[in-house]
């Protein structure tokens, strides 16, 4: 089972923000964001992330990330994501571990992937679930990486539900059984958690539904830290084009959402190949694909030649 790997889809957070109800301002700057005066909404959220606020880390966190009202920085993105992460923000949590991953830091990814996985974030459940089912990082763990892609399908996520048919074809029937137990106790014990949740440290805050972007918005071209330390022997290939000019367009029209991959154009014959890369291990490359064919977009990995 170790040599399988799967679609390991890990859809960057969709800009999803949140709103307490103590914390105004931070709407204040959704609503700047929402209106595309994105300068104006980092601005807002900028005091309040340095007093320590994990919304508008987090969302200082993805304006660097995806260029809006900043230049790109994914080491500045990583800084505010972590900062929110730390302080138990779920969505925060799951990007970092995500951008982690994908970039090469395996063992910091799914650190905070298992975390996010543990309050029931579909990416994080599906990444680290297919981590534990393969042992690639994490000790293998067939059944509780069956129990996790197993509850990230039941929420909806394609790729967790593809993935779930794969390990169907070679997963003992009992073993199975045992998995969706265990997931059905796990949501079980995520729901009592957080319908009787500790009582708070600090002021509660509010948990009801955040308003977000009706889109998410496009980035300039990255310009990563992580691209100049990551390496590996694998890219992702996102097409073939009689036209170079078309292979270029496309890697600029994606370049916001891989993370500071840098674009290989590849002759073959008649057409131009476009590549991205490069990524340590197949799985990552498999969870990057993941990732973009969420968006609508093909792709598979490549081993680099």
């Amino acid at each position: 089972m170790r040599a399988r790997h799967w679609s390991a889809a890990f859809i960057c957070a969709s800009l999803a923000w949140a709103a307490p109800a103590d914390a105004q301002n931070v709407k204040a700057g959704i609503d700047a964001w929402q209106r595309g005066d994105y300068v104006s909404a980092v601005a807002i959220w900028r005091p309040l992330a340095e007093a320590g606020d994990p919304d508008a880390s987090f969302n200082m966190g993805q304006a660097y990330r995806l260029g809006r009202g900043v230049l790109v920085d994914m080491s500045a993105a990583q800084t505010w994501l972590e900062r929110a992460a730390q302080k138990d923000h779920i969505d925060a949590q799951a990007t970092l571990g995500l951008l982690l991953f994908q970039n090469g830091n395996q063992a910091d990814g799914l650190k905070w992937l298992k975390s996010a996985a543990e309050k029931g974030d579909a990416r994080a459940l599906l990444v680290y679930g297919t981590a534990l089912f393969n042992g690639d990082g994490v000790a293998q763990d067939p059944v509780l990486g069956y129990a996790y892609v197993s509850r990230s399908a039941a929420q909806g996520l394609e790729p967790a539900k593809n993935t779930l048919a794969q390990m169907d074809d070679i997963m003992p029937l009992e073993q199975r059984k045992q998995g969706v137990a265990m997931a059905v106790q796990k949501a079980k014990t995520q729901v009592a958690q957080t319908t009787n949740p500790k009582p708070p440290a600090s002021a509660p805050k509010s948990t009801g539904p955040a308003p977000k972007p009706k889109a998410a918005p496009k980035a300039a071209p990255p310009q990563s830290s992580f691209s100049s330390s990551a390496t590996g022997p694998w890219r992702i290939q996102l097409g073939a084009f009689s036209q170079r000019s078309s292979a270029e367009a496309l890697f600029r029209r994606l370049s916001g959402t891989l993370g500071g991959k840098q674009s290989y154009l590849v002759p073959a014959g008649a057409v131009t190949r476009l590549q991205v890369g490069p990524y340590p291990s197949k799985a990552a490359a498999s969870a990057a694909c993941g990732s973009l064919s969420a968006k609508g977009q093909d792709c598979f990995p490549v081993a680099a030649k």
